[in-house]
C-alpha cells in the first residue's frame, strides 16, 4: 500500500481525535455551572467559589482545555466527583469486562454471519437466501436492549440455562454477547453474501472448477478467502461500534464494565468519568477504523496495485 495512503488516513484519524477531544471538553461547558453541580443545592456562595478555585474553573476556558488535553495525553483525567478516586483507575478496573463483551460479541457475529452469508450466496434466490435476508433485516431493525430483555426472559427466567446478570463467570457474558453481536451480524452477513456472489463469477473460480477441483476446495480455499477480505475490515469497525454500544447492554445485564460506569456517571453528573469514557471509546473506534482501512488496502489486490 502506498505510504501516502497511510499518511492521509493517519492525518484524518488525528483530526477526528482532536475534534472529539474538543467535544468531550465541551461537555463541561455546556452542562451549566459545574461548581454549583459539585457543591449541591445547599452549598454557600463561598463554598461554590472555593470549588471553582480548587477545580481550576476560575481560569479562562482555553487554559482549562489545554490543561485537560495535556492531562488526557498522559492518561490523567483527574478525579471522579462521585467515587472520589482517580478516573483512570476506574477505567482500568472496568475495561476488561467491556473488552471481553466486545470480543465475544464479535466472535458470535462472525461465527453466524460468515457461514450464513456463504450459504445465502450459494443458494441465491432459494428459501435459504430469503431466510438469511430476513434475519439480516430483523437484526438491523430490532433494538438490542429489547432483544437483550427477551433473551433474559426466555433463557434466564423461563429456561434458567444462563444467568440474567453479572460477570463473575463466562456464562454471564453469553446472553449480552448474543444481544450485542446480533446487531452487527446483518451487515457482515450481507457483505459476505455480496462478496461471495462477486467472487463466484470471477474467471479464476471458473478456471478452478474447469480443472476438476472439488466444490469445497473451490468455495473455501479460493472463493471465501477473497470474499471475506472486506468482512475482516468491517469486523474491526464493528468492534468499535460494540464497545460504544455496550452502555445499554451492560446496564440491561448489570455488567460492571465501562458502559455501566458511563451510565452511572451520567446520572450522577460525574463529568470527568464521562469525558474519559467518551474519549477512550472514541479513540478505540478511530484506531480500529484506521487499522481496518490499512488492512483492507493491504489485503485487497486492487488497492495494492495502485
Amino acid at each position: 500500500m502506498p505510504d501516502t495512503l497511510v499518511f492521509k488516513r493517519t492525518l484524518i484519524a488525528l483530526s477526528v481525535a482532536l475534534t472529539i477531544s474538543v467535544l468531550c471538553f465541551s461537555l463541561l461547558q455546556l452542562s451549566g455551572d459545574l461548581a454549583l453541580s459539585i457543591g449541591g443545592p445547599e452549598a454557600t456562595a463561598e463554598q461554590v467559589e472555593q470549588i471553582r478555585v480548587d477545580y481550576g474553573l476560575d481560569r479562562p476556558v482555553i487554559q482549562q482545555f489545554t490543561s485537560w488535553l495535556w492531562g488526557a495525553v498522559q492518561l490523567d483525567f483527574g478525579r471522579s466527583y462521585y467515587y472520589q478516586s482517580d478516573v483512570m483507575d476506574l477505567v482500568v478496573e472496568r475495561l476488561p469486562v467491556t473488552m471481553t463483551l466486545g470480543i465475544m460479541s464479535l466472535a458470535i457475529a462472525l461465527g453466524v454471519s460468515i457461514p450464513l452469508g456463504v450459504v445465502a450466496a450459494l443458494k441465491r434466490g432459494s428459501w435459504i437466501d430469503r431466510v438469511a435476508m430476513t434475519i439480516a433485516v430483523t437484526g438491523q431493525a430490532m433494538p438490542n436492549f429489547w432483544f437483550g430483555l427477551t433473551l433474559i426472559i426466555v433463557f434466564a427466567v423461563n429456561l434458567q440455562w444462563l444467568p440474567a446478570a453479572g460477570s463473575d463467570s463466562w456464562q454471564g457474558f453469553v446472553l449480552p454477547a448474543i444481544a450485542l453481536g446480533y446487531y452487527a451480524t446483518p451487515a457482515m452477513m450481507r457483505l459476505t453474501r455480496s462478496g461471495m456472489l462477486e467472487v463466484l463469477e470471477a474467471d479464476y473460480i471458473r478456471t478452478a472448477r474447469a480443472k476438476g477441483l472439488r466444490t469445497g476446495t473451490v468455495i473455501f480455499k479460493h472463493a471465501l478467502r477473497n470474499a471475506v477480505i472486506p468482512v475482516v475490515a468491517l469486523a474491526a469497525v464493528e468492534l468499535g461500534f460494540m464497545l460504544g454500544g455496550s452502555v445499554v447492554i451492560e446496564t440491561v445485564f448489570s455488567l460492571r464494565g465501562l458502559g455501566q460506569l458511563a451510565w452511572n456517571a451520567i446520572s450522577r453528573n460525574d463529568y470527568p468519568v464521562v469525558q474519559a469514557i467518551v474519549l477512550i471509546i472514541a479513540l478505540f473506534y478511530i484506531v480500529l477504523t484506521l487499522l481496518a482501512d490499512i488492512l483492507n488496502a493491504v489485503l485487497d489486490p486492487r488497492l495494492r496495485a495502485r
